[in-house]
């Protein structure tokens, strides 16, 4: 098989970027992302910040290794924030009763503030989102995502 043979063949076997659906969901958490960090700038927060604030909310004394999970970021990663937000006084760190080399993280006054502008405005990005949709549309697109979360869970080598 020659050089140009060998190109079609492989070309041919080849899945145009038209047809990837990682593109097409890759493009569409880069974009909101990209719009959430827009937004959460007037209130003085990144993307991996107002997540962190928004789940301490919700699980308050939580370890940063499981807030680093929730988040979808490395715990190296949630340690730069959780530092960040704590120079900041958003959040106060303090040793577990019985584990004292684990550390549970709060929300202060100042962080419930925070959070409560950061959430106004990226709510504000969601409600938009939504309302591009019908509410059939919403809950197939809702459950055609978590098909693609699964199969794509079911293909990661263990």
């Amino acid at each position: 098989m020659g050089v140009r043979a060998r190109y079609h063949a492989r070309v041919m076997t080849s899945m145009p970027p038209s047809e990837r659906l990682g593109a097409h969901l890759k493009q569409a958490e880069q974009a909101l992302s990209a719009t959430k960090a827009a937004v959460l700038r007037p209130a003085g927060v990144t993307v991996a910040q107002y997540s962190a604030l928004l789940h301490l909310s919700g699980k308050p004394g939580i370890s940063a290794a499981a807030l680093a999970r929730l988040c979808g970021v490395t715990p190296p990663t949630m340690t730069t924030v959780l530092k960040n937000l704590q120079d900041r006084r958003l959040i106060t760190r303090t040793p577990h009763e019985w584990h004292k080399n684990v550390l549970e993280t709060r929300l202060t006054d100042e962080g419930r503030a925070a959070l409560a502008d950061a959430d106004a405005r990226a709510v504000r990005v969601e409600r938009a989102l939504a309302a591009e949709f019908t509410d059939d549309e919403r809950a197939a697109l809702a459950g055609l995502l978590a098909r693609c979360v699964g199969v794509l869970e079911e293909q990661r080598p263990r």
